[in-house]
């Protein structure tokens, strides 16, 4: 079992579930042109992800609920965050493939089509505190309008201020109603209707969204200097 947190919209992966390694990457698209003489000129024309990948194993009495989670995420074709370690993608379950041994034993394997890489600004020394929040926010929607409003007070980037203690703590309120929020919404997963049970986890895809949004303007806000 691997040692590292992963999640993918609103399952946390654990146990037998962690995969041994996942795999990314890419090319970078190339218009090549091919002169006389063997000369090239080579235009980059930007990254072109390849889908990431892992497997593991749902294991316990839940295995059969957590699988069909799964399902019913790829089912919605709802873009979701993803994230492991340093990395954070937003992505669309292109393909999963469930192999149903017993109730308590299903491999899987998961393949997800990268719509954006979201940590990409991160790798950015220069990154500007107050814009990145905001658009952090701005993405999380109207779950994280407190916040927004928060960080938008004079002093609210600057540690050791009245305002950046109220934005601190504001953004940890939205955080746990977030969580409460997905809490509440993950039992319409089980709905045996399938409309019913796609909406459910459109939500939870909203949600899921909004929370790592939060959660990274948050972490963003923790660097703020004196």
């Amino acid at each position: 079992m691997s040692d590292f947190s992963l999640t993918l919209g609103p399952v946390a992966f654990a146990g037998f579930e962690l995969p041994s390694s996942i795999t990314l990457g890419g090319h970078q698209r190339l218009a090549i042109h091919r002169l006389p003489g063997g000369l090239r000129i080579i235009d980059a024309l930007g990254p072109d992800p390849a889908d990431i990948a892992f497997s593991g194993i749902f294991t316990g009495p839940d295995a059969a609920d957590r699988a069909r989670l799964l399902d019913t995420l790829r089912v919605a074709g709802a873009a979701l965050p993803l994230s492991w370690d340093a990395f954070f993608y937003t992505v669309i379950i292109e393909t999963l493939e469930a192999d149903y041994r017993s109730p308590w034993w299903i491999p899987y394997r998961l393949s997800c089509t990268v719509l954006r890489d979201e940590a990409a600004a991160l790798v950015t020394s220069a990154i500007q505190l107050t814009p990145a929040i905001s658009a952090d926010l701005l993405a999380a929607g109207s779950f994280a309008t407190a916040a927004s409003v928060a960080i938008g007070t004079p002093g609210a980037t600057t540690a050791g201020t009245a305002a950046y203690a109220a934005a601190q703590t504001t953004l940890a309120t939205t955080l746990t109603g977030i969580d409460g929020q997905l809490a509440a919404a993950e039992p319409g997963l089980q709905s045996s209707d399938l409309p019913s049970a796609t909406a459910s986890a459109g939500l939870l895809a909203q949600l899921s969204n909004a929370r790592a949004y939060t959660a990274r303007a948050a972490r963003n806000l923790s660097t703020a200097s004196t």
